[in-house]
């Protein structure tokens, strides 16, 4: 078993990679090839679809799990989530944008800066406040349950789904099924 923060500590990074490449990518208006712009919405329909299955996991489990802290945990949490619901509205705004779109950058940009923000708050509040109440059996369940989770997630962001647990336990298969089919949809049209 896996603690949680080995699991979430890795998805930060994989984040975080993509956000560096992102950041150093060719744009449209420094005169990237059509070659290197669909590259371009191709990293950024990878990065949607890994903080989806991230952001929803966390908000199954991870925050209701600091919530349980109490006021400490919630005022933590809530920070947190207003943070994933503005990401979530960028992403869903990128999911939507071609590359060569002059709001497509502007928008990735705000993403960036906000995602490794939102990161470094997470680790540097909410990890240390959760690992002091967990011991390793609770941590190495909670991301077992993170795990499985982003199995099932939804791939695309939801920005009006409310990031209650219930609401997405309940509406998130079904959600995520959708998500997976359209994916495979795009994925196919790409190739074409």
């Amino acid at each position: 078993m896996t603690d949680v923060f080995e699991v979430l500590k890795k998805d930060h990074e994989e984040v975080k990679d993509m956000l560096s490449e992102l950041g150093d990518g060719p744009t449209a208006a420094s005169g990237a090839t059509a070659a290197q712009l669909a590259e371009r919405k191709r990293l950024v329909d990878n990065l949607i679809r890994e903080e989806s299955r991230h952001e929803v996991a966390e908000q199954q489990y991870f925050w209701p799990a600091l919530r349980q802290l109490g006021p400490e945990g919630d005022r933590i949490a809530d920070q947190a989530l207003e943070q994933e619901t503005e990401g979530e509205k960028a992403l869903d705004a990128l999911d939507s944008l071609a590359p060569d779109d002059q709001r497509f950058e502007s928008v990735l940009a705000t993403f960036i800066s906000d995602a490794r923000a939102h990161i470094a708050f997470e680790e540097a509040h909410a990890w240390p406040l959760l690992s002091a109440s967990l011991s390793q059996q609770e941590s190495a369940e909670l991301g077992d349950k993170i795990t499985r989770a982003k199995k099932m997630a939804p791939t695309r962001p939801h920005p009006n789904v409310p990031p209650q647990p219930g609401t997405l336990k309940t509406a998130g298969p079904a959600v995520a099924a959708a998500d997976k089919l359209r994916d495979a949809m795009r994925d196919r049209n790409q190739h074409d």
